[in-house]
């Protein structure tokens, strides 16, 4: 086991305090009520687009978006909505620069995966290949580190799955997500990455912070789709309302 790995596991079991409440707990986790207040999410919330995770409005299987125009991915997997409690874990993780929080999330998603994987009629392969969106260098610079690798990585100790490097590449740098409506974030994700490892074949899941539009998350399965992977499940841990 790399010794980075053995590291996170035994941080695992150290007692800490709860990053929302204080609370004592176990190592790289939530208390039970801060959990279950992030997993429950807002008020009222609806069941979610099986594609794209987001809530739908009014019934239906699948949102207008879907529908419309479907995506490269087969399915979306959320922890969580980008809302209090559960957006303060990935602020501290990206401009916090908490590091610690990259397994919080990592459970999250993977108890997120399980109850999905539990679900009649579902099927996700076994031996997914867990591919994080490659961060700009503009992020690099500032952060040090690409979010979406630090909850790979922690999300493949938790799962038992690979998580190899550098299979996706982007093409070129764009402006921040932030700064971008919909339509521009759309348009500058078109091309963004290519597959830069044999995949073919392979069944993979995306593994992102955060989905707002989809479009990133879009650009990246289109290719891998087209160099060849089986299929492809985006997996995030917050899905923006």
């Amino acid at each position: 086991m790399p010794l980075l790995d053995m590291g996170r596991r035994l941080l695992s079991r150290l007692g800490c305090d709860c990053p929302l409440c204080g609370a004592r707990v176990a190592g790289a986790r939530l208390c039970a009520g801060c959990q279950a207040d992030i997993l429950a999410g807002p008020a009222g919330a609806s069941a979610r687009c099986p594609r794209c995770a987001l809530r739908l409005q009014g019934g239906g299987q699948h949102c207008a978006a879907c529908l419309a125009q479907p995506q490269a991915f087969s399915r979306t997997i959320a922890a969580f909505d980008y809302a209090p409690p559960g957006d303060a874990l990935v602020l501290m993780l990206k401009t916090q620069l908490r590091l610690s929080m990259a397994p919080v999330l990592a459970r999250l998603m993977a108890q997120a995966l399980r109850e999905a994987a539990a679900q009649p009629g579902a099927h996700l392969p076994p031996d997914l290949l867990l591919v994080p969106i490659p961060a700009s260098r503009a992020s690099l610079r500032q952060r040090g580190m690409n979010p979406a690798a630090e909850i790979a990585r922690s999300l493949a100790a938790e799962l038992a799955l690979p998580a190899p490097r550098l299979l996706l590449a982007r093409r070129r740098e764009t402006p921040r997500q932030a700064t971008l409506g919909r339509r521009a974030r759309q348009r500058g994700a078109v091309g963004l990455f290519v597959c830069a490892g044999p995949i073919r074949g392979r069944h993979v899941a995306v593994v992102d912070d955060v989905m707002t539009t989809g479009s990133t998350v879009g650009a990246a399965a289109t290719a891998l789709i087209a160099a060849g992977a089986a299929s492809v499940t985006v997996l995030v841990a917050a899905r923006t309302p």
